[in-house]
């Protein structure tokens, strides 16, 4: 293969890979009456994360998540000819999870999150910014920042993304990921609310970006 391709090949993989189990495990849950909860797929998604990022961070540095694709692109950490392809491997792992789930785990819909009641379209976006501005900060200062001890990246994004979980997926899914809600809305054809797992995770993501080049590293200098 040409090596030029590989870091794409490393986000539609890692993508794929982390939705399978993430959506996988949020899937499985809702069709065995709760048998993970909320701690389980916390677990699932958070230890997936790591794992995938020791795999394939040094391959295309592990993005896995438009939203923070997009952070790296607004920051001039990416090219923007890569940013785009990168999102675009991106969701075609996403869709092609969303397939196997939709085929051996009990239908890709039980993976798309609802809106509880109390909480309105604002809300939920504004929650799933919050949510993803902390995850990014976590991203950037322990993967992007090549000052930090990035060999242990992979474990502290990974715990920051459980406990994020726990703290949301009772309000919005905490997807933090547009990609993780887009693979299976597209396999069974779910788009109600879909635009909140976008346009939340972009806004925090980027603000996330940009607080940490303008703010913390600019405070070191």
């Amino acid at each position: 293969m040409n090596r030029e391709a590989t870091p794409y090949l490393a986000e539609l993989i890692g993508t794929f890979s982390f939705v399978l189990l993430g959506a996988g495990a949020i899937t499985v849950n809702n069709a065995n009456t709760g048998t993970l909860g909320v701690l389980g797929i916390a677990l699932a998604n958070g230890l997936g994360l790591a794992a995938l990022i020791y795999a394939f961070g040094h391959v295309s540095g592990a993005n896995f998540n438009p939203a923070v694709t997009i952070a790296l692109w607004i920051t001039k950490k990416l090219e923007p000819s890569v940013a785009a392809l990168y999102i675009i491997a991106q969701l075609f792992g996403a869709v092609l999870a969303g397939i196997f789930i939709e085929g051996f785990l009990g239908g890709a819909s039980l993976a798309v999150p609802i809106i509880p009641g109390k909480l309105d379209a604002v809300g939920a976006t504004f929650i799933e910014a919050l949510l993803t501005f902390v995850l990014v900060l976590v991203i950037y200062g322990s993967l992007v920042d090549r000052r930090s001890h990035t060999g242990h990246s992979g474990l502290a994004i990974g715990l920051a993304y459980s406990a994020l979980i726990l703290v949301g997926f009772n309000l919005t899914g905490a997807a933090l990921n547009p990609a993780r809600v887009f693979g299976p809305a597209f396999v069974d054809n779910l788009w109600t609310n879909h635009l909140i797992y976008w346009i939340g995770p972009i806004v925090g993501a980027v603000v996330a970006g940009l607080v940490y080049e303008n703010g913390v590293l600019r405070s070191k200098e």
